[in-house]
């Protein structure tokens, strides 16, 4: 088995939410900064989870592109001259990696995330990616609705401004609940051995 193929009954899944990313929207400039630093944490802790075989899910805007797969966005991202080329390529999929594209902020809005977490039984998530504020956070608030354990790492994401991720995870620490240690904190044999809470206990 490669590291890159997650072992069954596993219970953890990190998800990288919209890291495949051009960056080449207005106000990106602010973002990409932040991305850069971020990637490299992210890369790391991708590499521990590879690892212990957990499952590593890329969950990705599809930019508009309603005719698109996630190989083609990741074409797109990673032509030369894009900002976000360097980050695409220190966080391009493995083997075994899985990938949802979503259509707006949420992961669970309108994709088959949901479906997919419960086939392989993940009860926590690790949430990474960009934007803290937005994207993640919308991912985060759907997340802890439907019960699942938070890890949000906050040296793996990123804002257009410091004050805005800094919000962002206090948002995900004080109502969500989650647990917003730094990356190289995060204790995977722990996650590993706590059980998904029940929605009615998380609310």
């Amino acid at each position: 088995m490669s590291a890159s193929q997650h072992r069954a009954g596993r219970r953890t899944a990190v998800l990288l939410i919209d890291v495949i990313n051009a960056f080449d929207f207005e106000g990106a400039s602010a973002l990409i900064r932040g991305a850069r630093r971020a990637s490299i944490r992210i890369d790391t802790l991708c590499r521990r989870a590879r690892e212990l075989h957990l499952p590593i899910i890329y969950v990705n805007d599809n930019f508009g592109r309603w005719r698109s797969d996630f190989a083609t966005t990741i074409r797109e991202c990673t032509k030369p001259g894009l900002p976000g080329r360097d980050v695409c390529e220190r966080l391009r999929p493995l083997p075994g990696d899985y990938f949802i594209l979503k259509p707006l902020h949420s992961g669970f809005y309108s994709t088959p995330l949901e479906l997919l977490l419960r086939h392989l039984g993940i009860q926590s998530l690790i949430l990474t990616g960009f934007a803290a504020n937005i994207c993640l956070l919308f991912t985060a608030n759907d997340a802890r609705m439907r019960g699942y354990r938070l890890v949000v790492p906050r040296d793996c994401t990123a804002a257009n401004s410091p004050p805005l991720a800094r919000g962002a995870l206090s948002h995900i620490r004080t109502v969500l609940g989650g647990d917003v240690r730094l990356s190289s904190d995060v204790d995977f044999d722990a996650l590993e051995h706590q059980r998904k809470k029940r929605r009615d206990q998380t609310l």
